[in-house]
């Protein structure tokens, strides 16, 4: 059975004049729809690698990468751009909102490219802060939010088109711990709620919210096991 994301043998490598630097050595797998995953290694293990080929904000040099039953492996990058756009929401680490406009107008901002109406995106944009509960916040900017507010904005940014995946990179690097519980009950949430939920992270006590976590060394899959007690959020929201 193939999943959401289907990796065949993928590899990535580097050139620096003709000097190969291999950082994906032929990673296969599958990641099936509502699992929730984390990505785990050390620096240079491939995982930023990784994450960027599964989010289709790169190709890989080899192998096959088929993504909702579309192979995206060569795709050219204005078609990897309407994919990216319409399949997967990002979360980042450093939240990536723009300070001149409102938590609403952020959340709105991909709908801007799929030709949205401004009405129908502040409405859109309106629902999806109030899955995050921060509905009373949508005219604040971001300089006027705390972090995990800045969060909160940048996750309902990323399920404003109903994507299949969400991946989230470091959600919670510069947040303190309780702030982190919170995102990670968001996250939570939105599993239960049916998304596919990929997280990369270097933290051992955040990848233990995952039901699988994926351990990358060198280039290669170390690791793939089945957390069978996953953390709980606990704390509200």
């Amino acid at each position: 059975m193939q999943g959401i994301i289907h990796l065949e043998q993928i590899r990535k490598s580097y050139y620096l004049g003709k000097n190969e630097l291999p950082v994906l050595k032929g990673i296969s797998m599958d990641i099936f729809k509502n699992e929730y995953v984390a990505l785990m290694g050390p620096s240079g293990s491939g995982k930023s690698t990784l994450m960027n080929i599964l989010g289709c904000l790169d190709s890989p040099t080899g192998g096959r990468y088929i993504l909702n039953g579309k192979d995206v492996s060569g795709m050219p990058d204005n078609d990897l751009a309407e994919v990216r756009n319409k399949e997967i929401g990002f979360v980042f680490q450093q939240f990536n909102l723009l300070p001149r406009l409102s938590a609403a107008e952020n959340v709105a901002l991909p709908l801007i490219y799929s030709g949205v109406p401004k009405k129908e995106r502040i409405e859109r944009a309106m629902e999806v802060l109030i899955k995050v509960k921060l509905e009373d916040r949508a005219e604040h900017k971001p300089s006027e939010l705390s972090g995990g507010q800045c969060q909160r904005v940048a996750i309902a940014r990323a399920l404003i088109n109903n994507p299949s995946i969400i991946l989230a990179d470091e959600p919670t690097g510069n947040l303190d711990s309780k702030t982190s519980y919170e995102i990670m009950d968001i996250l939570g949430k939105i599993h239960n709620d049916g998304n596919t939920v990929i997280l990369v992270t270097h933290e051992e006590d955040i990848s233990k919210y995952a039901h699988r976590v994926i351990r990358l060394l060198d280039g290669l899959i170390e690791t793939d096991k089945i957390n069978a007690n996953p953390l709980i959020g606990n704390i509200s929201v």
